[in-house]
């Protein structure tokens, strides 16, 4: 300081210094002013910024995450009350008002790598919609094209027949951009349909209810299929839709392709929703034959698990919340807890409540002129968000920092990134425990020594913890005797809904071909012994569109 006064004692320098001097020490008096003050007002802040720093240690934290915290005990009540359910959703006496539903698929054959041919498959399972064309080779090789569409809310919400004209719509676009819209020939196509459904055989099923933001009129309780072709046939589409497939299903076929323990099917995405391969003799609502083999794959419908309340022991406030803001309040309870459509909003009423406990977010709550910013908006932290904030490792928290940018948050702090963090870890680790103890109902059910589950979805597929939470799980809670393995699906609603569609396609030819007595004409008989001899060749359209009509849609393979 001595040094500082001798410098502006000085006469040699210009009055202008000596002004640029005065100021230099004018803000440095004010700045350590300032910083005393800091130091002197601010204690008990930083003491609770810091009690944050290690949010698992923070009481009042953990109180709030407590209520997602599910022990084996739970799990094993949960897994005896889903048990309780399948069997009222196979039993005759039942079925009706059980809320696992547990459909028979008709599909009672698994894939063994040896089929062969080329069909078309619409996969309709979210917001967006595929048209692909597969084509079977021989070595359970594959090629496959395929192109997205997208589904406009107006659609979804709107009248049912323009959702099966716009699918019609697609189909016609893509057929002309693979220039396969030939007037002579007749292209089966599998129909993969992620919504519950009462099958009423491979080509029949009759939507139960809507899921998925899904609520176009007039299609409950209707023939989907019928629904499809009607769309089809008016655009003057050379396609017959040959069978319905829900997706865990083609899931479980495409797994099976090429690994023939697969006997589950689990979807783990925008929903979720598991099948399994069943003994005949413990389905009650079976309408088929008891003829080898003595098995069908069961669409268990598992989302509507817990809407008879069996679940609310176990649903938090942040639940019920999630459920009564839905489009279908009640309904898909167990869907709610566990799927990629509402994780990410039960993170984000978290995230709130711990705002207004002023344990997140400190002095930011209500520095914001308006609520219109993501974190204030339903549906505004998205489930990918969990994901990409469950990927960050060590403190710099780059993923966290920048989801929390996109949120509305400005400088997040290290405490706030850590707390996020934290929330998303408990919320995606409770839904992978009841997917994991769920599976485990399965696994045991079938009880064999080795057995794949078939899963596929993008929860599963793009969370960094998903599938070791669920494995870890499942390990405390299989029969010890039981060696399971998940497998990832490689398009199980697109390869597998072509497996189920060209078996089913080569049935019918060989039901067509018996129905031509001798007495037909030499070269048609001579095209479907073609057909019959080379899957890859369709059936003409002209002689036969009639009489695919006619065949009867229970059947089942």
């Amino acid at each position: 300081m001595s040094s500082l006064a001798t410098i502006i004692k000085d006469d040699s320098l210009t009055s202008t210094l000596r002004i640029g001097f005065y100021s230099l020490a004018a803000c440095s008096v004010v700045g350590l002013a300032a910083y005393v003050g800091y130091k002197a007002a601010g204690p008990n802040k930083t003491a609770h910024a810091l009690q944050n720093r290690h949010p698992e240690s923070n009481e009042q934290i953990e109180k709030v995450l407590e209520s997602l915290r599910l022990d084996d005990e739970k799990l094993r009540h949960i897994m005896q009350l889903l048990e309780q359910e399948m069997d009222a959703g196979l039993s005759p006496a039942t079925h009706k008002n059980a809320d696992v539903k547990m459909f028979p698929t008709y599909v009672r054959n698994i894939a063994d790598g040896s089929e062969t041919g080329q069909v078309l498959a619409l996969d309709l399972g979210g917001t967006n919609f595929r048209v692909l064309l597969v084509t079977l080779l021989p070595q359970s090789r594959v090629d496959l094209k395929s192109k997205i569409f997208v589904i406009p809310q107006s659609i979804m919400l709107g009248e049912g027949v323009n959702l099966f004209r716009h699918l019609a719509d697609c189909l016609l676009d893509f057929m002309k951009k693979e220039n396969i819209l030939k007037t002579n020939i007749r292209y089966p196509l599998g129909f993969t349909f992620s919504f519950p459904c009462k099958q009423e055989g491979l080509a029949s099923a009759r939507l139960t209810s809507w899921t998925k933001g899904f609520t176009c009129a007039g299609v409950v309780n209707e023939d989907v299929v019928k629904l499809l072709q009607t769309a089809i046939d008016e655009k003057g589409i050379n396609v017959q839709c040959v069978a319905l497939v829900n997706d865990t299903v083609g899931t479980l076929m495409a797994c099976a392709y090429k690994d023939p323990n697969t006997a589950i099917g689990l979807i783990l995405g925008t929903g979720t929703n598991a099948c399994y391969m069943e003994k005949i003799g413990r389905v009650g609502t079976w309408d088929g034959d008891y003829n080898e083999p003595k098995q069908v794959i069961i669409n268990m419908e598992w989302g509507a698990f817990g809407n008879n309340n069996r679940l609310n022991h176990i649903r938090t406030k942040y639940d019920e919340e999630v459920d009564l803001s839905s489009v279908n309040p009640g309904k898909q309870i167990f869907e709610k807890m566990i799927s990629g459509m509402y994780m990410g909003e039960i993170v984000r009423l978290i995230i709130l409540d711990l705002m207004q406990q002023d344990l997140l977010f400190i002095g930011q709550r209500d520095g914001y002129g308006d609520y219109s910013t993501p974190l204030f908006t339903r549906g505004g932290f998205y489930t990918k968000f969990v994901s990409t904030v469950e990927t960050d490792e060590g403190i710099a928290f780059a993923n966290t920092r920048r989801v929390l940018e996109d949120i509305g948050i400005r400088n997040p702090t290290f405490d706030d990134c850590a707390i996020v963090q934290h929330i998303c870890k408990n919320v995606s680790k409770r839904a992978a425990r009841l997917a994991g103890a769920s599976l485990a109902v399965i696994v045991n059910r079938i009880n064999k020594p080795n057995i794949t589950v078939g899963v596929d979805g993008s929860l599963y597929r793009y969370h960094p913890r998903f599938k070791r939470n669920m494995e870890k799980c499942m390990k405390t809670v299989v029969n010890k005797n039981i060696k399971f393995k998940l497998t990832l699906s490689d398009d199980g609603s697109g390869k597998g809904a072509a497996l189920i569609a060209i078996v089913a396609d080569r049935f019918q030819k060989q039901q067509l071909r018996s129905s031509f007595d001798e007495n037909e004409d030499e070269e048609i008989r001579e095209q479907f012994q073609k057909t019959a001899e080379d899957p890859t060749i369709p059936i003409p359209q002209a002689t036969t569109s009639t009489l695919l009509r006619t065949l009867p849609s229970t059947c089942c393979f």
